[in-house]
């Protein structure tokens, strides 16, 4: 591929994602990070969960975004008693023009490019595990037929980290489905003035599409053509090795607080994720700083803590990843 035709796909690129987060700003105020998050997630091919208390905009992120991309949308509230037929869909029994009866599939609200699962360890395990098919396999089956979902599609799930009762804690399986988990914060004492005065008036601010989802799907694929070498994916390799605390080279914090570490899809998240990053900076190669920025977004749900990890108040998920980041070079010796 000619040097300047790269240039040019990255520009456009880059262009492209850059248009998007701008409209998307004219209605989420402050959150960059969580957008860039979110936007690294979608072009990367995953999935997102998003934890934060209620009220932070989570959902109307996730809305914005379908809107500003020409793309179906759709939001499961997720309760206890909430079935896989809701989310899936069932086959009824209709009545035909001739008369005859059949069976026609009515497609439930997983048939949509971007799905909010919102509040989904409200459901009980049978419901989660409805989502595990279409999460991973970009299908569901339904009474021994499977249909494909339509490309692209993206789970976005939130979870509220305060409240306990009558929630069903994600299984490790399904953590493992979403190739990032970020962390919604409070907004500031600006951007609260800002969203006060978008939303207590008379005129709320609109979204125009301004990217197709033909075109996700092409800076999905461009992403992946994304160069990497083999000192740079051996970096991933050690940074999720010494997620392990049995590792030989696990640094002291690891050993210390975490009971299990990353599977191989938390090396896959990270590296896709470099990709995108790498691509959105106008660059066709992926940096160390790129494998650093996706770290924690893409191994803070994949490494369970021990006893003393979880008892310990002054440890989080956040602080042992950037132990973990300090402690492991980037080339070995």
């Amino acid at each position: 591929m000619a040097q300047a035709s790269v240039a040019a796909m990255v520009d456009t690129f880059r262009q492209d994602l850059l248009r998007l987060e701008e409209e998307i700003g004219k209605v989420i105020v402050g959150q960059k990070e969580i957008v860039r998050g979110v936007m690294l997630g979608m072009l990367s091919g995953g999935h997102v969960l998003l934890e934060g208390t209620p009220g932070l905009g989570k959902t109307l992120l996730v809305k914005t975004l379908s809107e500003a991309m020409r793309l179906t949308f759709s939001r499961i509230q997720f309760t206890p008693d909430l079935m896989p037929a809701d989310i899936l869909g069932t086959n009824m029994i209709v009545e035909g023009e001739g008369g005859q009866r059949e069976y026609k599939l009515i497609q439930g609200p997983i048939f949509a490019n971007i799905v909010m699962a919102d509040e989904i360890n409200r459901a009980i395990p049978k419901t989660q595990s409805a989502m595990l098919e279409a999460m991973q396999e970009h299908s569901v089956t339904i009474f021994r037929q499977t249909h494909r979902l339509k490309e692209p599609f993206l789970v976005m799930a939130t979870q509220n980290p305060i409240e306990m009762e009558g929630t069903y804690p994600l299984p490790e399986a399904q953590l493992d489905r979403f190739l990032f988990k970020l962390n919604v914060p409070r907004p500031t004492r600006d951007d609260m003035h800002r969203i006060l005065e978008q939303t207590t008036g008379t005129v709320f601010p609109s979204v125009s599409p301004v990217i197709t989802g033909d075109r996700i799907i092409e800076m999905q694929k461009l992403i992946r053509e994304v160069e990497v070498d083999r000192l740079r994916r051996d970096y991933v390799v050690r940074i999720v090795e010494s997620t392990h605390p049995e590792a030989p080279k696990a640094p002291p914090i690891v050993k210390r607080y975490v009971r299990f570490g990353s599977s191989p899809r938390g090396a896959q998240a990270i590296l896709l994720g470099a990709k995108a990053r790498a691509l959105i900076e106008g660059r066709f190669a992926v940096s160390n700083e790129d494998i650093r920025f996706v770290a924690k977004l893409a191994l803070r749900h994949r490494i369970i803590l021990s006893f003393e990890g979880e008892a310990d108040k002054n440890v989080s998920h956040d602080s042992i990843l950037q132990g973990l980041l300090d402690a492991v070079p980037e080339m070995e010796r």
